[in-house]
């Protein structure tokens, strides 16, 4: 029994997806339809750059689902592995859970794409810049550091954003309050605590203005069941039902991104193994949440045709 899982903000890179898109017309169709979707050469920035702009947040969500979404069309028409035959349940980190629910039929890419990139403009626009601030902090189990978090915030917010793996929890906030956290961690038997190069305090009540935009957007869009069950982030727990995933899409904008339970949930209903399309970023935190439910990474053409062979 497998999952498909699909990466988000952080694994973008200038360059990504255009392997695919020269080799398959089933890759290039999907760059091209998110590309008439958003108005913009999408693709040109993925594959020319710059850098900073690719990772400005409206850019690079979109931008990551699309590669994402590459890789699996030129599995499914290429390789002949389709997602449905495959995959007893999808999942996605952060926007990945948009990728997840596309690959998993419950969006169309053109909606996924205008989703996305209303989401990362939301975001961005929540809070001012320099306001807000992200912090791993290494070492430390999710119970640890959501205290820590809880004592740092005082008078402002400060929570327990992202529980990725065992040791790898993030925090998001005030500047000041993550600073505080940092701080506190060191002093708790953290092995270290580095502050991320992020835009936004993403997954936090700050981004409470962007869980209202988000809100009415999905209220709008044709989303439907999913032909297999989503893990959802905020709940760590299998969902199909349209309504239900809408309001916990709402909720992950400021909610914990609860990763690491995901994959042990996932583990505990008899998933053995773990396909990640379109990034190498879940594998490394998935061996250490389920060491013995591998995970096949495929980003780029030979990765795909490699997995096609696997599965």
């Amino acid at each position: 029994m497998r999952a498909f899982i699909f990466p988000g903000q952080g694994s973008q890179s200038v360059g990504m997806g255009r392997g695919l898109a020269d080799a398959s017309p089933h890759a290039r169709a999907v760059f091209e339809e998110v590309d008439e979707a958003l108005g913009q050469s999408l693709s040109r920035l993925m594959w020319e750059g710059p850098e900073e702009t690719l990772t400005l947040t409206a850019n690079a969500q979109p931008a990551i689902m699309a590669a994402s979404i590459a890789a699996l069309r030129v599995l499914e028409a290429e390789g002949g592995v389709r997602l449905a035959d495959k995959a007893s349940f999808v999942a996605g980190h952060s926007l990945g859970e948009y990728t997840a629910l596309c690959a998993a039929g419950a969006l169309g890419l053109a909606d996924t794409a205008r989703l996305l990139r209303l989401r990362g403009e939301a975001m961005q626009a929540a809070v001012a810049p320099g306001v807000g601030a992200m912090a791993a902090l290494l070492g430390l189990d999710f119970e640890a550091v959501a205290a820590i978090a809880a004592e740092a915030a005082q008078d402002q917010v400060c929570a327990a954003a992202n529980d990725n793996a065992p040791g790898q929890v993030v925090v998001s906030g005030h500047t000041e309050a993550v600073a505080r956290a940092m701080s506190l961690a060191r002093t708790r038997g953290a092995r270290h605590s580095v502050l991320l190069p992020v835009s936004a305090p993403f997954h936090c009540p700050l981004m409470a203005p962007a869980a209202d935009a988000m809100a009415a957007a999905l209220a709008a869009a044709p989303l439907r069941g999913p032909y297999v069950p989503l893990i959802a982030n905020v709940t760590a727990a299998a969902v199909t039902d349209p309504d239900t995933i809408r309001r916990l899409l709402v909720e992950q904008v400021t909610g914990t991104v609860r990763w690491r339970e995901s994959v042990l949930a996932m583990a505990s209903l008899g998933v053995t193994g773990f396909v990640e399309l379109g990034g190498k970023v879940l594998g490394p935190m998935n061996r250490r949440i389920t060491p013995d439910c591998p995970t096949i990474s495929a980003a780029d053409m030979a990765g795909v045709e490699a997995l096609a062979k696997e599965l």
